[in-house]
């Protein structure tokens, strides 16, 4: 008896029809954010992606095509900007050093998001292609957005002034752990930071 539905079949599904099937495209970047943090940008290849993801190396490329573009997704994947940048910009410009301080930080202090951060940073200061997928993502993707949004003159330039300040910070306090700062109290730091941020990307 049918009903004019294709029949549902028995039996374990085949291994592509695993893959493939729904949650494929998140299991591979979660994969890939697991190898970026263990291996860092240099070591971790598409097929070690793929086999910890348990895919086939092929449905890695189809879904990131390359390994910089899987790598600028990890990236993503920890800091949420579709999510993010409305909540920074808020309903107006006041306080919003602050919000990016407390959401840069945050995103550090977490420490299921800091393993792969770490190996972000520490593969792009030894390897150009890493670099640049940092560059492109912290710039283009999170803070000229934000500072276009605001209507001031110089939103790119005043982006890379936030960026070096957020990223300074990140390498002597999670990278380097120079102290004070790296056992320094966050609201502290960020109560510290915020007013430069705000001046960044609001004065005109």
């Amino acid at each position: 008896m049918t009903d004019g539905t294709t029949p549902r079949r028995r039996g374990r599904p085949a291994r592509k029809e695993a893959a493939e099937g729904p949650g494929a495209r998140e299991r591979i970047l979660l994969a890939a954010r697991e190898e970026f943090a263990a291996r860092g940008y240099d070591k971790a290849t598409m097929r070690g992606i793929a086999r910890a993801a348990g895919v086939d190396a092929a449905l890695v490329h189809h879904y990131f095509g390359t390994k910089d573009e899987i790598f600028a997704a990890a990236i993503e994947l920890s800091f949420e900007p579709v999510l993010v940048v409305p909540a920074i910009l808020g309903e107006s410009k006041d306080g919003i050093g602050e919000r990016l301080a407390r959401y840069f930080l945050g995103v550090w202090e977490n420490p299921v998001s800091r393993a792969p951060l770490l190996a972000v940073v520490r593969s792009a200061l030894t390897h150009e292609a890493a670099a640049t997928v940092l560059r492109g993502f912290v710039l283009r993707r999170l803070l000229e957005r934000v500072a276009a949004d605001l209507e001031v003159p110089n939103p790119k330039f005043r982006a890379e002034l936030a960026a070096s300040q957020m990223i300074g910070i990140a390498i002597l306090r999670y990278v380097i752990r120079v102290e004070p700062l790296a056992t320094a109290d966050l609201e502290e730091i960020v109560a510290m930071v915020a007013p430069t941020l705000q001046r960044y990307l609001t004065e005109p």
